[in-house]
């Protein structure tokens, strides 16, 4: 049976023309790698003369297992070349895809934007740095005791309730989230010499449900006076000026009778908006009074002797009938083509 197999030149080297055409055909890495295998892998025509050399008669192996080497090294080489053409040509395409035209006009730069919050409330802050006031800040995470004890809250006062504060457990640890930024006032009075000019900005925190006029996370800005002689007229002086500063030379206020634990007397805040959408009008927009006697007291300051007064306002409320914002969730969900419209500000 040995002597019918032939392994000759000529059936190598048509083997050989064979692998060597499907080598060149592949016209793509991927095609000439899965190619491996039948033209110069295992499968191949001259790998399986390779196997039958085995079956020829001993003065006949030499020379043909010659042949099939010099093939086998033919294909290889074939394969390599091929190879590093197609890789070639695949790293020039992806240049020429990747290629930049220097020449082209470049595509502006998308910058982002800060938080019209935050460029509010350094607007506010700054109104008040000019007025000689002095910026005060506090832990959002407080005692209970800065929080209401210490700005005359009953025990009972419905404003403790677990249904509008953060209360921290263990309960017992008397710690909240602020449900105000009144406890830095508080903290001002007992840390700084007297008088007191302090403004307090700050995020606070209640158990509201995200709507379109709420969230259980807002900013406030409050303000706090206590010095020799100080009264109402005071304080309608510096919240008019205030008043001017954010909405116009037109700008008034007006104050109705109210009440706050914190305050005596105390007084409802609203503005007179004359560029509001829709027309000029009388837009709410905080609280304020007179300090407490109670709450002077607390803070060994003898209220005979010292008077204050105190304001307090929502920066988001003052954004959205400021500006025209409608719903509270453009504030919250982060999308900076809500905060481009305020303008690019370092």
């Amino acid at each position: 049976m040995s002597h019918n197999i032939s392994i000759s030149p000529e059936t190598i080297a048509a083997a050989v023309a064979d692998a060597v055409s499907a080598i060149s055909a592949a016209s793509d890495l991927a095609s000439l790698r899965a190619s491996k295998v039948s033209t110069v892998g295992e499968q191949s025509a001259v790998s399986k003369l390779n196997a039958q050399l085995k079956n020829l008669p001993h003065d006949q192996k030499a020379s043909a297992g010659a042949l099939i080497g010099q093939a086998r090294a033919q294909l290889q080489q074939a394969f390599s070349a091929r190879e590093a053409e197609l890789e070639a040509l695949e790293e020039a395409k992806q240049l020429e895809v990747e290629s930049v035209d220097v020449t082209a006009a470049p595509a502006p730069a998308r910058i982002g934007a800060r938080h019209p919050l935050s460029l509010l409330q350094d607007q506010i802050s700054d109104i008040f740095i000019g007025m000689g006031w002095e910026i005060a800040e506090g832990p959002e995470l407080e005692s209970e005791w800065f929080n209401f004890d210490a700005l005359n809250f009953d025990a009972d006062h419905p404003a403790r309730a677990m249904q509008d504060t953060f209360f921290v457990e263990p309960i017992e640890s008397h710690l909240l989230l602020r449900t105000h930024t009144s406890p830095v006032q508080v903290r001002s009075l007992l840390e700084r010499e007297l008088p007191v000019y302090v403004l307090c900005p700050g995020r606070v925190f209640r158990t509201d449900e995200l709507d379109a006029t709420h969230t259980p996370v807002f900013h406030q800005v409050e303000g706090l006076a206590v010095d020799k002689g100080l009264t109402m007229a005071d304080l309608r002086g510096t919240l008019e000026h205030f008043a001017r500063q954010m909405f116009g030379p037109e700008a008034k206020i007006r104050l109705r009778p109210s009440f706050f634990p914190f305050t005596e007397p105390s007084a409802e805040l609203d503005v007179w908006h004359p560029n509001a959408k829709g027309g000029a009008r009388w837009v709410e927009w905080g609280g304020c009074g007179m300090v407490n006697p109670n709450v002077l007291a607390a803070a060994g300051i003898d209220p005979e002797e010292y008077q204050g007064f105190a304001f307090g306002m929502g920066i988001e409320r003052t954004l959205m009938f400021r500006n025209g914002v409608l719903d509270m969730h453009d504030m919250v969900e982060a999308d900076i083509r809500f905060s481009r419209q305020f303008g690019v500000v370092l």
